[in-house]
């Protein structure tokens, strides 16, 4: 029996009451209708909104796979329906909101697509919640670090920041650093902070392998594949199905694996070597590399579209001398861990050489710091680790890298002296106190005494 009301006529009343925000789209992605929840989540006013393209949110959550709407350019339109996805959205602002995003498309009469309707779900509150229980049980729980990432300094908080932030969505991640600053570290947290963490998160080393060897590790053979395979193996995409894969050293794949891997990243389907058969797939993608991957795109050693697939959210793992108020904390924790493992009964270090150790530039960072104590546990019989039992490296007298006649002497000139130095090197302490040949410490000790602020002159 049909209802006698019309409700005609209050569609626009009802779509105006929603807490949450909808958007209507047409087949190009430009924004034909918003709804006040819409505004208050993006911050635009509807006038703002229409007309321009979806693109302008920035939606983490969003696949483009084409450029035309012939070409179903948004995987939405691909698909026609897209349910319950975590995004990060940008606002007006710049600021990013945490939205969970339903969306489907809309048919005329014929059934042919004429645009999409989408729904946003403002779910930040919920997730501030979550970070104020996650910090909570960090204050009772100092040592244990963030999720096994050590540190307190403001280079540190921030990427903690970071990795709280893209945990939640899908989109992959790049991080880059310099080798020993603990980039597996990250990719791990970022799995483990997310909503995958109970499903596999596997590495794979692309440097350690040859063309054929990684192909059939990533994607698995089939037997008779070649020679020696003798029966079928998965590849680690299909053993992370559902988790995540952290592709490490990514600068050294081949070109003619990247053409594979950008198929896969675009299809998520994969074909086992020596198999015409395609494998969906269901993985997130985590990214790893020392290497300057614009400089090899512009070299040609990189796939261009490869680079922009995988570097979606970037993150930079900061060098151990960025944040060498960390150290103390570091040290103490390779300090239990190296006492667990020995009978040796070892608390700590002298202030003597916690000066030295804070001092050092740590080109090898923090796997660097690490053997560090592992050599100064072999010399030191119980106690305290001392100057003498670090390697000659860090406890020798830093060198100056310039000429006797030409290095300024703190001694000599004062703060004028301490000045040079700090201008020379943008105001970089250790750096400064290299050339000065003396400690940190003593640099800052002298900044202190002479009154001199950070970009004075």
């Amino acid at each position: 029996m049909k209802s006698p009301m019309d409700i005609g006529p209050y569609w626009k009343n009802i779509v105006d009451s929603l807490r949450d925000g909808l958007l209507v789209v047409d087949v190009r992605g430009r924004i034909v209708a918003a709804n006040p929840a819409a505004e208050k989540i993006t911050g635009y006013t509807a006038e703002e909104l229409t007309g321009r393209t979806c693109r302008i949110l920035n939606c983490t959550g969003c696949k483009f796979i084409g450029k035309g709407p012939e070409d179903k350019w948004c995987k939405l339109f691909a698909m026609g329906v897209s349910r319950d996805k975590k995004c990060l959205m940008t606002k007006k602002d710049r600021t990013t909101v945490h939205i969970i995003k339903s969306a489907t498309v809309l048919k005329n009469r014929s059934g042919l697509i004429i645009g999409a309707v989408e729904t946003l779900t403002d779910i930040s509150q919920v997730i501030r919640q979550q970070r104020e229980i996650r910090d909570l049980r960090q204050a009772y729980h100092v040592d244990d670090g963030f999720l096994g990432i050590l540190g307190k300094s403001a280079v540190m908080l921030n990427l903690f920041d970071l990795i709280e932030n893209v945990a939640d969505s899908e989109a992959p991640v790049m991080i880059s650093g310099e080798s020993g600053t603990g980039k597996e570290l990250v990719a791990r947290a970022v799995h483990e902070a997310g909503p995958r963490k109970e499903k596999p998160f596997i590495k794979v080393n692309c440097a350690a392998l040859n063309e054929n060897l990684l192909e059939s590790e990533l994607f698995g053979h089939v037997r008779g594949a070649f020679t020696g395979a003798d029966r079928i193996r998965i590849g680690r995409f299909e053993a992370a199905h559902e988790g995540t894969v952290l592709l490490d050293e990514i600068g050294d794949i081949p070109l003619s694996t990247q053409v594979r891997l950008l198929r896969v990243l675009e299809e998520k389907k994969i074909e086992r070597v020596g198999d015409h058969r395609s494998i969906p797939i269901d993985v997130r993608i985590i990214s790893a590399t020392n290497k300057n991957l614009e400089e090899l795109v512009l070299n040609g050693k990189f796939r261009e579209d490869l680079f922009f697939r995988i570097n979606v959210f970037p993150i930079l793992c900061p060098r151990l001398a960025k944040r060498v108020e960390d150290i103390p904390m570091i040290v103490q924790h390779f300090i239990r861990q190296n006492s667990n493992r020995s009978e040796k009964k070892i608390l700590g270090v002298t202030p003597e050489a916690m000066e030295k150790l804070m001092a050092y530039a740590w080109p090898g960072n923090v796997r660097e710091l690490r053997n560090a104590i592992e050599y100064a546990f072999v010399l030191c019989t119980g106690g305290s680790i001392d100057v003498e039992h670090l390697p000659a490296r860090i406890s020798a007298p830093a060198l100056p890298d310039v000429l006797p006649e030409t290095r300024p002497q703190i001694s000599e000139n004062g703060r004028e002296s301490l000045l040079a130095a700090l201008r020379r090197t943008g105001w970089n302490q250790t750096e400064a106190a290299r050339i000065l040949g003396v400690s940190r410490v003593t640099v800052w000790k002298r900044m202190k005494k002479y009154g001199i602020r950070r970009g004075e002159g």
